[in-house]
């Protein structure tokens, strides 16, 4: 069990840092003041006695795509302007609201 946790939070602080080096500095100077582009990621997957490391993985990729914080260092690797970022908002909404739809009609649809 410890050696499994040590395994996936050297995973975790590896993964932050290689993928924040990667995509943004940690900090840049703009307009006289420091901006700061790390992101905060507390992610933490607890691993049962005897569970296998291949399953653990499989929760820990699947936590850190529900974060969203690969998803928004993707959005800070280029500049986008204010209008572009509204227009991809816009987007992401109508996305999800049509996945929620779906899923909806899925959940009526096995109900009856």
């Amino acid at each position: 069990m410890a050696r499994s946790t040590f395994v996936l939070t050297l995973l975790l602080a590896l993964s932050t840092v290689l993928l924040s080096s990667a995509f943004a500095p940690t900090f840049g100077v703009r307009a006289n003041r420091l901006v700061s582009t790390e992101l905060a990621v507390n992610i933490k997957v607890d691993i049962g006695d005897g569970e296998p490391i291949e399953s653990a993985l499989r929760r820990f990729k699947r936590e850190v795509s529900k974060s969203g914080h690969l998803i928004e260092l993707r959005h800070k690797k280029y500049f986008e302007n204010p209008q572009e970022k509204k227009k991809r908002k816009i987007k992401e909404g109508r996305l999800r609201i049509k996945f929620e739809r779906l899923q909806k009609q899925r959940m009526a649809k096995n109900r009856t």
